[in-house]
């Protein structure tokens, strides 16, 4: 497979996050210092990639801060003219562009209510960043190809960092510091198994599940597989999954299971074994090389990373499978039809 943008652009990930997070480090301390007390919950405005990342967050901040993360529903703010009330809310936006209205608006109605505002983007110059009263930049560097990847690690590695300074815990941020190393030996893992993907080339289907703080992550790479590939992705919670679509899954069902070594890891090994017996074809991301065995494609993470941080690292092989399939499928990965790099809502 040739190289594209969209290729580079995924290997650039390790140093993407590990430029962000020295960079910012003292920043985002300063940030939690001047925060402290300010707030009772966070609220985060954001599309797209930007809302898995936010998905990722609600998890990360409820587990260690013990802080409730609510996501902001932009339109209210834009459309409707009905705010609702803000109170005690830190307000939090994430965009890798920064130039999405509906997003914005959210952090300007959060201003007009006294509420402390937070930006996380790449571009320091954009409109949400204007409208924060602090900035987390994501120093990821221009990224050409439209489907998003290093501004989504990227984006992630900066709420860890924002979680580890509001906590003030050495051990985390220690981890958080090591996790680039993590993401490049993934690349090892998964490459040279990227020729069994052409498998999927014909499958107009499949189903993406994940669970706590790889939930963010089944919802990303269904985004990736939908908008690189043209194939229809649907990401669930691997509970709400037996809650009624798991009656959809017969002999030869594409699923893509992310299950690295954690608290959700029996829930979602009971779950193989029962999308086993109905035939499913699996395909499994994860650290665990007993697991790794079960699946149709195994897709090989790193051991030993603290669940927490598994997101920075799974999401790499969904990555590569959309960006597979849509070469194998005669697409360009770096320009998928009908997207645009930017895209602005109201």
């Amino acid at each position: 497979m040739g190289s594209s943008l969209l290729q580079s652009e995924i290997l650039e990930q390790p140093l993407a996050v590990q430029e962000m997070l020295v960079s910012e480090k003292e920043n985002v301390t300063r940030i939690a210092q001047e925060l402290d007390g300010k707030y009772k919950y966070l609220l985060i405005a954001a599309r797209g990639t930007s809302d898995n990342a936010a998905r990722y967050a609600q998890y990360l901040f409820g587990a260690h801060n013990h802080l409730q993360v609510a996501l902001a529903t932009p339109s209210l703010f834009s459309l409707y003219n009905s705010a609702p009330d803000l109170s005690g809310a830190l307000v939090l936006g994430i965009s890798q562009s920064g130039q999405s209205p509906d997003i914005v608006s959210v952090l300007t109605e959060a201003h007009r209510q006294g509420c402390p505002t937070l930006a996380i983007t790449n571009d320091v110059n954009s409109p949400l960043a204007r409208t924060a009263r602090y900035v987390i930049p994501l120093h990821a560097g221009q990224e050409k190809a439209i489907a998003a990847t290093k501004t989504y690690t990227t984006s992630l590695a900066a709420l860890a960092l924002l979680s580890c300074s509001m906590e003030n815990q050495s051990d985390r941020l220690m981890d958080l510091m090591n996790i680039s190393e993590k993401m490049q030996q993934t690349f090892f893992g998964i490459e040279p198994i990227l020729e069994r993907i052409e498998r999927y080339r014909y499958m107009e289907y499949c189903a993406v599940l994940g669970r706590g703080y790889n939930y963010s992550t089944a919802f990303e790479i269904a985004l990736k597989i939908k908008e690189l590939s043209q194939i229809v992705a649907e990401p669930y919670s691997s509970a709400d999954f037996r809650h009624g679509p798991i009656a959809t899954i017969s002999s030869g069902f594409p699923v893509i299971i992310v299950m690295p070594q954690g608290r959700i890891y029996q829930d979602m090994f009971d779950l193989v074994n029962n999308l086993k017996e109905k035939k499913a074809e699996i395909l499994i991301i994860s650290d665990n090389k007993e697991i790794i065995k079960k699946a149709n494609l195994p897709l090989p993470i790193p051991g030993g990373i603290p669940e927490w941080l598994t997101p920075l690292v799974a999401v790499i092989p969904g990555q590569y499978i959309g960006m597979r399939l849509a070469v194998e499928k005669g697409l360009n990965p770096d320009q998928p039809i009908g997207l645009h790099k930017i895209t602005e809502t109201i």
